[in-house]
């Protein structure tokens, strides 16, 4: 009986103290030693015992200058200095140069992956290295690999290179490559020739992959992407190579002195392998490089010593900013992407730190982000545009957006976008059928408005802001959906009042009012917005998909009552839900229902004139 309370209490502790464990002060208790144990670890992370690159372990660059503001960032000791001018100092990117001593395994080509999968516990398990590198200058071409394969005497083998190089490889039982076999095509040009012409075409004919391939090579040397992880061989520990003919002199100067045998790879091991000769290697390791017998495979298994050097862009944003920032600041690493523009949003405690910021964020996703931005001032006109500061990259703030397929131009200088709310549009458009006609009254570029045109049969966009205007028309045509979207500015209530009485549009099934900060205000001009109609049994009426902020500790209660007091009644059935939150105690809040015949018909209205 004790053993069975015993194992209750492992499964759940609400069995014995109720009162505790549902209270929220436990689950606030939790949280705060939850934050500062992973504090801890995190901490503990970057210490030089623990598994795993890290910017406080291998050695630096001889080469590379000291700087003193990656220094003081790198020691816990020193206190970085913040300029009095607000301009850090430049860093240095190879300051992040690191190298560390590595032991691998010369193995085949043709064996790599096989060996790959038998070693993988015993080799270097490190994030974003691979496993496998490839020697510099160790390739061949596979016939003359297979021939240089063959047991056959230095003799034999130049005689061979030679009959190869002269078009008579056809003694040796080898088929000859294209050209030689075209040139002797068009020497003996006979029956046979006649037979395989297409193939004399066909090699005849210029190719055009290796045309366009040999055009790109000058392209991309323009636009090389920078390597960030390059091993080098330092020294070969021990050889395990039977004897053999030494036919390193055909392959050049770098492999003078050591046997080759076709081309390889070299296998990483593990941290705990360095230094270490081939008899001190785990048993797993020796039991697989020797369970073969053949003396070819195993004479191309050599262990070697290597040097992996991690650069700059090996290291991820976090890992960088967390060496530069100080110890007690909170990395900031999330940001909104739009177009190529990538926006921050830095607390007071960044802002002297905003270019080393600015230029990691930019460095660590280009060439996806070019620009870098830094909101100033909180959004407080009518048009909700913002205050960006452009703090690393090209100074252009127009660029193009490509959501669920479609492409809008916007300047975040003159419009307001959010990227975020991509999913959530996505999820309104899902709503509406191909017989709807939609209303946007806050279209903004039109995300919402130009996504429903390719869905529904008719949108009405409007915007207070011309620019947003400009651009929503030039997104119309750049969709080519000019032709299902009839745009307006003026102002909200007035636009509504304008496409509710007008005989010439169509009858609006769908109305979205995507202005959080203030939609709710405007509901009231539905009040009596068909007082001039008759009541009409086959009328319908639309359906309201409304967004706002709330800040109560209930913000589906508080928004649904700000709801019914626009409206002026008491009975409305709301579907409400909570889309993100904004900011600590602020939710962003949707409401949908259908607008009730009472205020539709209401002699009581607003006069928008």
């Amino acid at each position: 009986m004790l053993l069975r309370y015993h194992s209750h209490f492992l499964i759940s502790p609400n069995f014995f103290f109720p009162k505790l464990f549902s209270s929220p002060t436990f689950f606030s208790l939790l949280r705060n030693s939850t934050t500062l144990s992973t504090t801890i670890v995190s901490s503990n992370s970057l210490s030089s015992s623990t598994y795993g690159p890290s910017l406080q372990k291998g050695t630096l660059l001889s080469k590379t200058p000291q700087n003193p503001f990656l220094d003081s960032a790198l020691n816990s000791h020193q206190q970085l200095k913040i300029p009095e001018n607000g301009d850090e100092p430049p860093f240095d990117e190879d300051q992040f140069t690191r190298v560390f001593d590595i032991a691998a395994i010369r193995v085949p080509s043709d064996r790599c992956f096989e060996l790959e999968t038998r070693l993988r516990g015993h080799l270097l398990n490190w994030p974003r290295v691979s496993n496998i590198a490839r020697v510099p200058g160790d390739e061949m071409d596979e016939d003359i690999k297979e021939l240089l394969m063959e047991k056959k005497g230095e003799a034999e083998v130049e005689e061979a290179l030679s009959r190869r190089i002269y078009g008579q490889a056809e003694g040796d039982g080898e088929e000859l490559s294209g050209v030689l076999y075209r040139d002797k095509l068009a020497k003996e040009f006979n029956a046979r020739g006649f037979v395989k012409f297409r193939n004399l075409a066909k090699i005849s004919r210029p190719n055009k992959r290796n045309k366009r391939r040999e055009e790109g090579e000058s392209r991309g040397e323009r636009k090389k992407k920078r390597r960030s992880i390059v091993v080098e061989v330092v020294e070969e520990r021990e050889n395990v190579v039977s004897d053999g003919e030494d036919l390193s002199g055909l392959l050049g100067d770098e492999f003078k002195g050591r046997k080759w045998r076709g081309s390889t790879r070299l296998l990483l091991l593990d941290e705990t392998c360095v230094g270490r000769k081939f008899d001190e290697l785990p048993e797993a390791i020796k039991a697989i490089l020797s369970e073969s017998s053949d003396v070819v495979t195993n004479s191309c298994y050599e262990l070697v010593r290597c040097n992996l050097t991690l650069l700059y862009d090996y290291w991820l944003n976090d890992e960088v900013l967390e060496a530069l920032l100080p110890k007690d600041m909170v990395i900031p690493s999330a940001f909104e992407t739009v177009g190529h523009i990538a926006h921050l949003n830095l607390k007071d405690e960044h802002l002297p730190y905003k270019k080393v910021i600015a230029k990691v964020v930019l460095d660590k996703n280009q060439p996806k982000i070019q620009t870098v931005v830094n909101k100033t001032e909180a959004i407080s006109n009518d048009f909700r545009t913002m205050e960006l500061e452009v703090l690393a990259g090209n100074h252009s703030l127009v660029t193009t957006v490509i959501e669920n397929g479609l492409r809008f131009q916007v300047d975040l200088t003159k419009v307001y976008w959010n990227s975020r709310l991509s999913t959530e549009r996505q999820r309104l458009i899902s709503c509406f059928t191909r017989d709807d006609v939609v209303c946007d009254v806050f279209s903004g570029v039109g995300p919402i408005a130009i996504s429903a045109a390719k869905k529904v049969k008719r949108v009405y966009a409007n915007d207070l802001n011309p620019h947003a205007v400009d651009y929503l028309e030039r997104n119309c045509v750049l969709n080519k959906l000019e032709r299902r979207i009839q745009v307006y500015n003026m102002d909200g209530r007035r636009f509504i009042e304008t496409i509710f009485s007008s005989d010439k549009t169509h009858s609006v099934t769908q109305v979205v009012m995507n202005l959080p900060n203030n939609a709710v205000d405007f509901l009231d001009v539905f009040r009596g917005i068909f007082r001039n109609r008759s009541r009409d049994r086959n009328l319908t009426l639309p359906r309201i998909h409304i967004y706002g902020f709330s800040r109560a500790e209930d913000p589906e209660f508080d928004f649904h009552e700000r709801i019914l007091v626009a409206l002026e009644e008491a009975a409305v059935a709301v579907e409400m839900r909570c889309v993100r939150a904004v900011a600590p105690g602020k939710w962003m809040m949707y409401a949908s229902f259908v607008l009730p015949t009472k205020v539709a018909f209401s002699k009581d209205y607003v006069d928008c004139t």
